[in-house]
């Protein structure tokens, strides 16, 4: 946890906060060995970023004095990820990783090598994806929370939604097997698709190149879901 993220329920005034829940106790405990007379990194829930002096510190509550948030947090990535939906245990670790690169738009799709038994996994619950976002913004001092779509249908996706999402945007699909090695370096609005450990199928890559997408690869290895988002994001921007 390298920044205190302040929710709007944590906030006593203007400049104190409150922190309440064990997860941030612990660690503020135990990982940060704090005292009161600590100065520590606090950033506001989509706001800004700041230092906070620790007034007090029990087993049941944090106090902060917090006189100033003046550092807006780390620019976000241009990119809309579209992410087949993951396995959930896989789901939890990737929304981390997600949040701590800086992606901001998050669309997870349904396509066919996805199970469908996964839409039903109490990972996609609101509250479960609001705390994996909120652990990768704390790793990676961010305080912009991204947006998650869920699409449980993938030819109503392609047909009604996708058109609209690539608007202004390069559209880029990584699926093993494209005849382009993924570019590096860019920095233009980017929508990129990718898909479940499996792949997409044949239908799938079809109807993204027909929507204007470009096909892009990693090379010949075959990665898990959370390193091939990595991998990506890190070698595009």
């Amino acid at each position: 946890m390298n920044l205190i993220l302040l929710e709007p329920a944590d906030w006593i005034d203007a400049s104190h906060a409150r922190v309440c829940d064990p997860r941030r106790l612990t660690h503020l405990r135990e990982v940060h060995r704090a005292a009161p007379g600590d100065n520590l990194t606090v950033g506001a829930l989509d706001g800004a970023i700041g230092r906070g002096e620790l007034l007090a510190l029990s087993a049941s509550e944090a106090l902060f004095h917090v006189p100033a948030l003046d550092r807006e947090p780390p620019t976000p990535l241009p990119v809309h990820l579209l992410l087949a939906l993951p396995r959930p245990r896989m789901l939890a670790r990737s929304l981390e990783h997600i949040a701590a690169l800086g992606v901001k738009q998050l669309t997870l799709l349904h396509t066919r090598r996805v199970e469908k038994s996964y839409w039903q996994s109490p990972e996609l619950r609101p509250d479960k994806i609001h705390q994996h976002l909120v652990l990768g913004l704390e790793q990676a001092r961010d305080t912009r929370l991204p947006e998650v779509t869920l699409e449980t249908r993938f030819k109503p996706f392609v047909e009604d939604r996708l058109p609209a999402l690539l608007t202004g945007r390069r559209g880029l699909i990584a699926h093993p097997g494209m005849p382009r090695a993924c570019p590096r370096g860019i920095d233009e609005p980017t929508l990129l698709a990718i898909g479940p450990e499996g792949g997409f199928v044949d239908y799938e890559v079809a109807r993204f190149e027909e929507a204007g997408c470009e096909g892009v690869h990693l090379g010949e290895r075959i990665l898990r879901v959370e390193t091939a988002v990595t991998a990506l994001l890190a070698r595009l921007f």
